[in-house]
């Protein structure tokens, strides 16, 4: 008994870790994309409108933005979050902001340079979204979100999910965040690369036996 329990905490800690260095090349992929300056995914443009708009940092925001669909899939749904569910609200938005204060950071600002940070900061992000997904210690919480608002109005997720992105797309245009090229190219690649991340990831969640929850955001 005590062998298994110390094999549990050590495999926790492991995929602990393993949450971790996905969260840390999220925020970098964020950060890129936003350096880019050629547009950016639904969220990420309401991020930023909304750190334009307030004293906050885009960091920030995606904290505040994160916090508030939390609690509101908790409310509606009683969706039970779990602790990479916590730790994908509490530290993406800090790791954005420490990449984009780094004097080495890259700054395009647009332009060919401007694209080739921006897909190497959407690739980053299918391989992270995999890297934590597949560490099986919870989905972020904006699929939360999506799935409260589809149990609530009797939708499919896939109704609610482009719904809700439709939503804070606009808004975040409206508040002043970069729509653009890099805005399309996100909605037709991020899927696909996604799934690659998760497929490149799948062999460590085989090795922890657990098998992990649907796709975070």
């Amino acid at each position: 008994m005590r062998r298994t329990g110390r094999g549990g905490a050590r495999r926790f800690a492991v995929r602990f870790l393993h949450l971790n260095v996905g969260l840390a090349v999220f925020g970098a992929s964020v950060a890129l994309m936003l350096a880019a300056g050629v547009g950016l995914g639904p969220w990420d443009v309401f991020h930023e409108g909304l750190a334009k708009r307030t004293p906050l940092t885009v960091g920030q925001a995606m904290v505040g933005a994160g916090l508030v669909a939390l609690l509101v899939s908790v409310a509606l749904a009683n969706v039970r979050p779990g602790v990479g569910t916590i730790l994908n609200m509490a530290l993406i938005g800090p790791w954005v902001d420490l990449f984009l204060a780094r004097p080495w950071f890259p700054d395009p600002g647009g332009g060919l340079d401007g694209w080739g940070w921006f897909l190497t900061g959407l690739i980053l992000n299918g391989l992270a979204t995999g890297l934590y997904i597949t560490a099986g210690l919870g989905a972020g919480p904006r699929d939360g979100f999506a799935l409260a608002l589809a149990e609530r109005a009797g939708t499919s997720v896939r109704r609610a999910r482009t719904g809700v992105e439709a939503i804070v797309l606009a808004s975040g245009w409206a508040l002043g965040g970069t729509v653009g090229f890099g805005t399309l190219a996100f909605a037709a690649l991020i899927g696909p690369l996604m799934q690659a991340g998760l497929r490149a990831t799948r062999p460590l969640e085989t090795a922890y036996g657990t098998p992990a929850p649907g796709p975070a955001s």
